[in-house]
């Protein structure tokens, strides 16, 4: 069974924007704190809920990041365009699996899916 990203050890490096790998890491975690040019939106990500930023992988011209756990608790998702770093989009998921957030194509997005799908169109 994989370890659930959050739980995974964090990088002991800072990165650089064109270090991110373009798909998910599975033996550790690369957390805001560590990338070099975060903007302040991913950096201030989980503040609300106490937990740090880590990156997901890249979805089109998006870096995605989530602060929380994937499943059954608060977490916030972001997205800052990789070539934009001032556009941000969010998407906040809920405990019980309700979700809200703005996509790249300026909808309303209630599920994570087709938030982030928005993000692989935009």
């Amino acid at each position: 069974m994989a370890t659930p990203a959050e739980q995974r050890r964090p990088v002991d490096h800072d990165v650089h924007t064109d270090e991110l790998p373009d798909l998910p890491q599975r033996d550790s975690r690369i957390v805001a704190s560590r990338w070099i040019e975060a903007p302040a939106g991913i950096r201030s990500l989980g503040d609300d809920f106490g937990e740090e930023a880590g990156y997901v992988r890249r979805i089109g011209r998006y870096l995605l990041w989530r602060a929380g756990p994937a499943v059954h608790a608060d977490a916030r998702y972001g997205a800052v365009r990789f070539d934009d770093f001032s556009f941000l989009l969010t998407f906040r998921l809920q405990p019980d699996g309700r979700g809200e957030g703005v996509g790249a194509d300026r909808e309303s997005h209630t599920r994570l899916r087709t938030w982030k799908q928005s993000l692989l169109e935009g």
